[in-house]
């Protein structure tokens, strides 16, 4: 299961105790920031993304969208999301539970700015009932993000 291929993933990193799982489900922006009790805005949405024949994850503050000419100027291509069908058979975790930890090989992790703005965030950790409480560096060592890129509105 995605959710124990991601909270091991974690441990590497001495993360594994940061990890929450609820009752209810946090597959979505408001529904995670509901689950952990803090604003929207600090619930790290993991987004999925085709660029030629690879996949992309961009890592976004919860009230952050994406800028399709900041996209463009910065991946060279127009902004296409995976199909909710391709997700989970190519990042490797099920939409709902996306997050830049554990996943297949190839897939490449950016962090988007306008997480910056906060100490503590938190992304999902693998299913539609979890997330881990990371500070940005953190989840910028746990991610082996290839860089920050500034692609939101």
């Amino acid at each position: 299961m995605a959710f124990e291929k991601a909270k091991e993933y974690l441990k590497q990193f001495g993360l594994e105790n940061k990890v929450m799982e609820f009752d209810t489900s946090s597959a979505t922006v408001e529904l995670a920031a509901e689950a952990v009790g803090c604003e929207p805005a600090r619930i790290a949405k993991t987004l999925s993304f085709k660029i030629e024949d690879s996949c992309i994850l961009i890592v976004a503050a919860g009230d952050a969208r994406v800028d399709n000419k900041k996209y463009k100027a910065q991946f060279h291509t127009k902004a296409k999301m995976l199909a909710f069908e391709e997700v989970e058979e190519l990042i490797g975790h099920a939409v709902g539970g996306v997050c830049p930890f554990g996943v297949n090989d190839g897939v490449k992790v950016y962090l988007d700015e306008s997480l910056k703005r906060f100490e503590i965030v938190y992304p999902a950790c693998g299913s539609s009932n979890s997330a881990v409480e990371l500070t940005l560096p953190e989840l910028e060592r746990a991610s082996r993000c290839e860089a920050w890129i500034d692609i939101c509105k």
